[in-house]
Parts: structure tokens; C-alpha cells; sequence
């Protein structure tokens, strides 16, 4: 959420960005409503402090009034303070009404753009950060997409899923659970070797959660409800994850701070057909291992980049292809300030997947969840905050079965074998 404050004092800047997300003049009406809103809110609190500070000036007299036997002046002092108590009362209901109301119009006005960010409609506009060099893999025409070598190799199923669950919920069994278990626990061990702290998070959070990390109420059609409890089931393990230091105050020192987590995510996404959104490519449930970093502002495009270089690193050892863009603005999740999204080439379908955002979100988030940390001079300022996928399994399992697959079965890469304990599937 940004500042008033922020939006006041950059307000050119904040329409610039603005546009890059294809805000119109229409969309920008909204930095207008939330510094009248700030003016109002100021303005009430004024009147409400003036009236407090009456009513304890008249409070105060009573007693002494009595004292000096004046009590019909003490007893009009007291019908004093109940109408400036019933007046103060009112205002204190305007400020909360117009603090709600300012709120509400923040939440509905996403992150700005970090300048490198570049202008575009959608995804088609995202520019190439990092291409891959090398030739892409060539398969035969026997060649098979990840969904039909799972039938053949025993790995997953999905119409079993379809009947304990519904659709996009793949069930694995055999050496693709034990695939999957080789990935999750590889990415932990290469994120502990990194410095991150393993969480295992709950998998269901309440609304100030998914508020804070700005799930609610951008995302609210994504995420699944259990509506008797009011408890969201988890997108993503930043969700959780970050929310640990919410409400809380660091100190410089404690930079940066590093975290990791498996979960199982889910996500109600909007079906479509056809080959792309076919197996794994597009699912309601699927694992995942998150990297968050809580940095200081002056440290954090430094963190992304190293950020950049860890999810580099697990691509390498896993021989796979691949290549990262920076998301466009008319790409680009609510919340961040910058991203860059790793996709990996699968071979059989003959196109990218993505596999990895990486993020920096500068105090957006920490603005909603009151992060904050103590600053030489021992003022509170907003920390920033990062995440990236490192890594999102269901699309790496495709690609490693797609791009892996030989005459005699499924090479695994070697990274993987000491997890796996089988260097094939076959």
C-alpha cells in the first residue's frame, strides 16, 4: 500500500507509473480522492484533539470548583464535558469512517513501477532480461508431452484427481511422488546452503494475512475461502512466510533477514483448454519452495539480484533451459515494484513455461503490515520486502520428464539422483 504521504510528495511520479500499469485519467481519479480523504482525515483530527483537550481542561476544573463551594458553576462544567464527551464521540465515528474510506481507496492503487520497468499491455510485451544462449533442445518426433509419459511411467494421474477432488488436482505416486519429494527437498537444502531460515508455515491464513502481503482484496477471486472459519487456503508461501514480521520493529543490524518455506499451494485460476493449460502446464494445487527477504531499502535491489542468481544457480543444476524476463508494467503483479519471471523450454511442447517470479516490492507491502525497523537515529522507517519461487515444481517436473526422456526412459539429473536414489525412470 502506498503512503499519502509518498503520493503528496511524488504525485507526478506516481501518475507516471502509473500509466505504465495503463492507468487511464479515469483509473488516476483515485490519488485525488486519497489526498482529499488524508485532508479530511487530518482536519477531523484537529477538531477531535481541539475537543479532548477542552473536555480534559473542564474535567480537571470540576473538583476544584467544588472545593471552592462554586457548585453551581462545577455542575455547568460537568454538563459541559458530557456535550464535548457526546461531540468528541461523533468525530472520533467521522474519523474512523474517513480513515476506512482512505483505506479502501489505497488498497484499490497498486505498487509503482521501479524505472527499469518497461511499458506494455500484457505478457507479450515482457522484455528478455537474460536469453539463452545455447541451442535449444531437438526431440525426435516420438517424442511425448509430459502428460502422456506420465501414463506410460506410472507418475502421476490426473483423472484419479479428478475423482478424489476435481479438476487440477494431479495425484503422483510411484517415482514421480518420489521425484517430487526429490525436488522439494533439494531446493530447501540448496536455500539452507544460501543462509535461509526453514518455516514451515500454516497452510491456511486469516485476513489480515492475506492483507498484508496484498492477496486481499486484489486476488480474492484466486484464492480458496473455507467461509465458516473466515480462513483463506494459501496462493503462495510468501503469504505466511512474510507475515512473521508483521507488527514487528527491527533493527538494522538484523538485516537482512532470510526465509524459506515448502508449502503446498492453491489457486483458483480461470479455466481455458487446449494444450498449453494441458497436465502440469496449469493446476489448482501444486508444490512449491519460497525465498523471502526482509531488506533494507538501500540493500534491496542489491538482494534482488542475488535473488536472481540463486534461482540462476538451481536452473543450471538442474540442466535445463531457460530464460528471464522483465515483466512490462501491463504484467505486473499489484504489489511489486519489479519482477522477473524465470521460464524454462520444454521440449515436447515446443514452448516456455514459467517456473519463477522473483520480486522486490519495496514497502508496499511492510506499509500494510507495519514492518518496520529502527534507523541510526533511532526512527522508525519501512522495511522493504522480496520473494521469489525457488522453485515451483508442477512446470519444472514437466520440463525434467519432457527434455529427459530417452529411448530407454527418464534421465534424472544428476543433482537430483542422491535425493531420488534412481538415476532412471524406466
Amino acid at each position: 500500500m502506498l503512503q499519502v504521504n509518498y503520493i503528496r510528495t511524488n504525485k507526478e511520479k506516481v501518475i507516471n507509473g502509473l500509466r505504465k500499469r495503463m492507468f487511464n485519467d479515469e483509473d488516476l481519479k483515485l490519488l485525488d480522492e486519497a489526498i482529499l480523504l488524508d485532508d479530511k482525515r487530518k482536519s477531523i483530527q484537529t477538531e477531535l484533539d481541539q475537543l479532548l483537550a477542552q473536555r480534559n481542561k473542564r474535567s480537571k476544573e470540576i473538583g476544584d470548583l467544588f472545593k471552592q463551594g462554586k457548585a453551581d458553576e462545577a455542575n455547568a462544567s460537568k454538563s459541559k464535558v458530557a456535550e464535548l464527551k457526546e461531540t468528541s464521540e461523533t468525530k472520533q465515528k467521522d474519523l474512523n469512517t474517513t480513515m476506512q474510506q482512505l483505506t479502501e481507496v489505497l488498497y484499490k492503487i497498486p505498487n509503482i513501477p521501479h524505472d527499469s520497468v518497461p511499458k506494455g499491455n500484457s505478457d507479450e510485451d515482457n522484455e528478455v532480461f537474460q536469453d539463452w544462449k545455447n541451442p535449444l533442445p531437438v526431440l525426435d518426433d516420438s517424442a511425448l508431452p509430459h502428460w502422456e509419459l506420465a501414463k506410460q511411467y506410472n507418475l502421476f494421474d490426473l483423472e484419479l484427481g479428478v475423482k478424489i477432488t476435481g479438476a487440477g488436482f494431479p495425484l503422483y505416486r510411484g517415482k514421480g511422488a518420489k521425484l517430487q519429494r526429490a525436488l522439494i527437498n533439494f531446493f530447501l537444502d540448496e536455500a539452507h546452503q544460501a543462509g535461509y531460515e526453514e518455516i514451515i508455515p500454516p497452510l491456511l491464513v486469516n485476513e489480515a494475512t492475506a492483507r498484508g502481503t496484498g492477496q486481499l482484496p486484489d486476488k480474492e477471486g484466486q484464492m480458496y475461502y473455507a467461509e465458516k472459519d473466515d480462513l483463506y487456503l494459501i496462493p503462495t508461501a510468501e503469504v505466511p512466510i512474510t507475515n512473521v514480521y508483521r507488527d514487528v520493529i527491527l533493527d538494522e543490524k538484523d538485516f537482512p533477514v532470510k526465509l524459506t518455506g515448502y508449502t503446498p499451494c492453491f489457486r483458483r485460476e480461470a479455466g481455458s483448454y487446449g494444450a498449453h493449460v494441458r497436465g502440469l502446464n496449469r493446476v489448482h494445487q501444486f508444490d512449491k519452495i519460497e525465498i523471502v527477504q526482509i531488506q533494507h531499502p538501500e540493500k534491496s535491489y542489491d538482494t534482488l539480484n542475488e535473488m536472481l542468481d540463486h534461482v540462476r544457480g538451481l536452473m543450471d543444476k538442474l540442466d535445463l533451459p531457460y530464460r528471464i524476463l522483465r515483466l512490462c508494467g501491463g504484467d505486473l503483479g499489484f504489489t511489486s515494484a519489479l519482477t522477473f519471471d524465470f521460464e524454462v523450454y520444454s521440449a515436447a511442447q515446443k514452448r516456455w513455461l514459467e517456473v519463477s517470479s522473483v520480486s522486490n516490492f519495496e514497502t508496499f507491502q511492510s506499509n500494510r503490515m507495519k514492518l518496520r525497523y529502527r534507523d541510526a537515529n533511532r526512527k522508525t522507517q519501512l522495511a522493504h520486502t522480496l520473494n521469489g519461487s525457488a522453485l515451483a515444481l508442477a512446470r519444472i517436473v514437466a520440463a525434467i520428464l519432457e527434455n529427459n526422456q530417452t529411448p530407454n526412459g527418464i534421465a534424472i539429473p544428476k543433482a537430483l539422483q542422491a535425493y531420488t536414489r534412481f538415476d532412471i525412470i524406466d
